[in-house]
Order: structure tokens, then C-alpha cells, then sequence
């Protein structure tokens, strides 16, 4: 899966492998085993991985496909609709996207008023000054240090309710590809506690580092940190060779504030997100 979305990537494509790795081990897993109730299913032309379609729960479908097999597409939503027992399925996909046929014929419609994501990327040549926090120092995470670095991104999402990272997810998310400690960037106060986060997934084949997540406790918020941290991270992503970054916030109105932060950072939008829905009743 990870393979299919490096060789795919562009501002407009659906995934980027960090963002599989991501999705997969922000809780604790059995690293061997789905969860109950999670499919997935890979197409594969030889070597070449042609789709992948992932069932994170009975009625949501994340896929994505090369656009050059739109047969596969169809292919994966009649797997999803054999996987799935749900009398209500969605699927999300970007605008525009190969699977959108296959959706459609299936009986999905689109649902573009709901909340949706939108791809910003930045040439890491443009990148701006990075900023400064009084009070406050900059560094990357350092290999033994899973449980504090969990802590702090739970506390920082803890608004959204109890957050599933904890220590043996984050020891799960490290050893994963492409995860380097180098930059998973936090900033620590005065007395050396975590109280801000960015990690970036750099992709070596393409030269994208995908910002995912950012995060600031509470107690913290309203100084800058969260643009500072990412802006640190996104340094480290250049030196270690890094082209282009991508950062995919909420686009529409419901969740405004991160949007607002990475285009301050010279983030710039080019592709969102669409959800297909279908009802089996």
C-alpha cells in the first residue's frame, strides 16, 4: 500500500505513505492482525501494486487506485460491498479521482458538503523564517522517549476526547516506515516538558515529507508554538533532503484554525477531498 501511494504521489493524489502508517498505528494494534471489523485487500500486477482497498470499519472504505486501472476500482468497491455488512457505506476519495466512476456505478453519490480535507503543499525552497518563542526551545524526539512523546500529543488532541495514542502505540509508530526520529519535532519549556509536536513522514523516492499530526496542549496555546515546531520540523525536512511538503487539514468551515496556521507557513491549497455515501436499505 505504501509502495502504491510513493510511486502515485502528487499534490492531487490520495495518499502518501506516511500517512498509511499513520492511520495504521495511532492506537495499539496487534502489528500481525486487523482489528474486528477491518478488511483489506491489495490488487498486484506482479510486483506492481496496482490498489489497495482498506475497510477501517464496516461502512467507511478508504482505496486508492492507479488512474491507469480504472477497472481495479471497480474491483475494489465490489470487495468493499462483499466485506462489509453496513446498510450505510461511505467512501472518501479526492475530487476527481479514477474511483469516482466505480463509486458512482456502484450507487455512492457525492457528498461535498460534508467535512472535508484539502492537500496544501509548500516548496521547501520558499520555506519562511522560522520563528521563535520566548521561553520555549525546539529538538527533535529522541529514540526511548515513546511515552512522553504520546503524552503530549494526547494532551494536545484531548479536546476531541480521549485520545488513543499512548506508549505502545507510539513505540509501534516508530518502528514503522518511513518514521525517523529526526523529524518527529517537539517544543519543551523551561523545565524540559513536551508541551508541542510535529511529525514529518518524509517519502525518499519522491522527496515529500507529509506533516501528520501537529498538536499543542492547551495550557500552551496562543504563542506560536504549533507554527514553530512545524516550521522546525519542515527545516530538518530540507537539510535531510527533502523537496516539498504536504500538510492536509480540514478545508471546510467546521475546523478552520490549522488551515489558517500552515497557509501562514506558505502552505498553499491544491486538491481536496470528496465523500461517496450509499444506502443498502
Amino acid at each position: 500500500m505504501q509502495q502504491l501511494a510513493s510511486r502515485l504521489w502528487s499534490p492531487t493524489s490520495r495518499f502518501h505513505p506516511g500517512q498509511l502508517a499513520w492511520s495504521r498505528y495511532h492506537r495499539p494494534v496487534d502489528p500481525s492482525a486487523l482489528d474486528e471489523g477491518e478488511a483489506i485487500a491489495v490488487w498486484t500486477d506482479g510486483d506492481e501494486v496496482l490498489g489497495f482497498g482498506w475497510a477501517e470499519a464496516p461502512d467507511w472504505l478508504e482505496l486508492q487506485v492507479d488512474p491507469s486501472r480504472p477497472d481495479v476500482a471497480a474491483d475494489v468497491v465490489d470487495w468493499f460491498e462483499e466485506a462489509s455488512d453496513a446498510e450505510t457505506q461511505s467512501a472518501l476519495v479526492m475530487e476527481g479521482d479514477v474511483a469516482e466512476r466505480a463509486l458512482a456505478a456502484a450507487g455512492f453519490a457525492p457528498q461535498p458538503d460534508e467535512p472535508y480535507f484539502t492537500h496544501h503543499t509548500v516548496d521547501l525552497a520558499d520555506l519562511r523564517p522560522a520563528p521563535t518563542v520566548p521561553g520555549y526551545r525546539f529538538r527533535h524526539v529522541e529514540p526511548h522517549e515513546a511515552r512522553s512523546r504520546a503524552a503530549v500529543h494526547a494532551a494536545s488532541w484531548s479536546e476531541f476526547g480521549p485520545s488513543k495514542v499512548d506508549e505502545q502505540a507510539y513505540e509501534q509508530l516508530m518502528a514503522a516506515w518511513p518514521y525517523r526520529p529526526d523529524l518527529d519535532w517537539v517544543a519543551v519549556d523551561a523545565d524540559g516538558t513536551m508541551v508541542a509536536s510535529a511529525l514529518v513522514w518524509l517519502d525518499p523516492a519522491s522527496g515529500v515529507g507529509l506533516v501528520e499530526p501537529v498538536g499543542c496542549v492547551p495550557e500552551h496555546r496562543g504563542r506560536g508554538l504549533a507554527g514553530a515546531v512545524t516550521s522546525a520540523a519542515l527545516r530538518r525536512l530540507a537539510e535531510v533532503g527533502g523537496s516539498v511538503a504536504q500538510v492536509s487539514p480540514r478545508g471546510d468551515d467546521g475546523y478552520p484554525g490549522p488551515q489558517r496556521l500552515y497557509r501562514s507557513l506558505g502552505f498553499r491549497p491544491r486538491a481536496r477531498t470528496v465523500t461517496w455515501t450509499r444506502s443498502l436499505d
